[in-house]
C-alpha cells in the first residue's frame, strides 16, 4: 500500500474539533474589536522591575588601543592583530570586512 507522505494527518485532537459551522457561530457571538496599538507609546508605560536608572550615570573604562591592536578602516573597530586579512592603501582591513 503506497504512502502519501504530503497530506496532513488525522490526529485525536483534530477529531475532537468543533464543526466549521459552530466556529463560525462562535465568531460572530464575540464582538471584537480590532485597536491598533502604537509601539512606541505602549513601551513608554512598561516599567521593568527595579529598573530606576534616572539618577544613575554610565562608568566605563576606556583604554587606549594596545601595541597588538589596529582600527579597521572599513568598519572603524579596534581588532587584534590576528585579526588583520589586508591593507588597503596602506590602511588596515579586518577580516571581517575583506
Amino acid at each position: 500500500m503506497a504512502t502519501d507522505y504530503d497530506t496532513p494527518r488525522k490526529t485525536d485532537d483534530d477529531l475532537n474539533e468543533d464543526s466549521i459551522e459552530e466556529l463560525k457561530s462562535r465568531r460572530n457571538d464575540k464582538s471584537t474589536s480590532a485597536v491598533d496599538v502604537d509601539e512606541f507609546e505602549a513601551a513608554e508605560g512598561l516599567e521593568l522591575p527595579g529598573a530606576d536608572l534616572s539618577n544613575e550615570e554610565l562608568a566605563v573604562r576606556v583604554l587606549p588601543k594596545q601595541q597588538d591592536e589596529f582600527t579597521c578602516m572599513s568598519c572603524f573597530l579596534v581588532h587584534h592583530r590576528s585579526q588583520l586579512a589586508r591593507e588597503k592603501n596602506g590602511q588596515p582591513i579586518c577580516r571581517d570586512c575583506d
